[in-house]
């Protein structure tokens, strides 16, 4: 019987390539979205809000009467507010979060019980370079990435004992439709005493993501860590300079990196 892949978010970019290449290589590939979208042949596509507890019980459970099991739950879905913290709103800030980590969070939960049964599954949260550093002015998405942080890490050790793997993708700039579709805070504009930072700011975080990674390059990378037994608890995707920043996130002083990171990003 062959893997079951349930993965959340495939309407576009990293989602959809990743969807696409394991159903490729033979993974029975069941991927979500909130609207019905053109998807390949051999993707079979549940409609799912990740945010609405119940629409993801409620997907899950259509996938386990279909197939009996579930193996690989890929925690993707995701979007991203960007602007300065004091400017962002309570709602703003909470829609960030109920998507990117209580989404995550409600299919860990549903899905949780039919991996424990059989004694087995691989979880893969895909989180951010941005879980590892915060980035400016992209205080709530970056927020919400550093939670699936720590998630993952108490999962890891919770579910040991049930053979199930946890595992943290964390890529960096990729060139996908995220970039276009990112929502602005409504307090962004000329009025925001951030404005011309922000402005300068963001000009370097499109200009990096427009000329970052193919999609296809992560989903190979997860296809290749679901083809170990025991996988790594972490796997930087991205560039050589950015993970180069990672490395150095965790070994300089704070006040150095600070430094390397204001730099990039225009911080006067």
């Amino acid at each position: 019987m062959g893997k079951i892949v349930f993965i959340t978010g495939i309407s576009s970019g990293l989602g959809k390539q990743t969807a696409t290449y394991l159903a490729e290589k033979g993974y029975c590939v069941y991927g979500t979205s909130r609207r019905p979208i053109e998807h390949g042949t051999n993707i079979h596509l549940v409609e799912m809000d990740v945010t609405d507890p119940k629409s993801v019980q409620l997907a899950v459970n259509t996938v386990i009467q279909k197939e009996g099991h579930i193996d690989v739950l890929i925690n993707n879905a995701g979007m991203g507010f960007s602007g300065s913290v004091e400017d962002t709103t309570y709602e703003e800030a909470r829609y960030q979060l109920e998507t990117n980590f209580f989404g995550q969070f409600h299919t860990i939960q549903a899905i949780l019980p039919f991996m424990r049964m059989q004694k087995s599954g691989t979880i893969i949260n895909i989180s951010s370079i941005v879980g590892i550093m915060g980035v400016p002015f992209q205080g709530l998405y970056s927020v919400s990435k550093f939670a699936i942080e720590g998630l993952s890490e108490v999962l890891r050790m919770e579910l040991k004992e049930f053979n199930i793997n946890v595992v943290l993708v964390n890529p960096g700039d990729f060139n996908t439709p995220f970039t276009a579709n990112r929502k602005i805070i409504t307090k962004a504009g000329p009025t925001s005493p951030y404005y011309q930072q922000f402005d300068k700011t963001m000009k370097v975080i499109v200009k990096d993501e427009t000329g970052g990674l193919s999609p296809t390059v992560l989903a190979k990378k997860i296809y290749s860590i679901l083809q170990k037994k025991k996988p790594c608890p972490r796997y930087v995707v991205a560039s050589a300079e950015q993970k180069l920043a990672v490395i150095l996130k965790y070994i300089l002083p704070g006040g150095w990196f600070s430094k390397i990171l204001e730099g990039h990003y225009h911080i006067k």
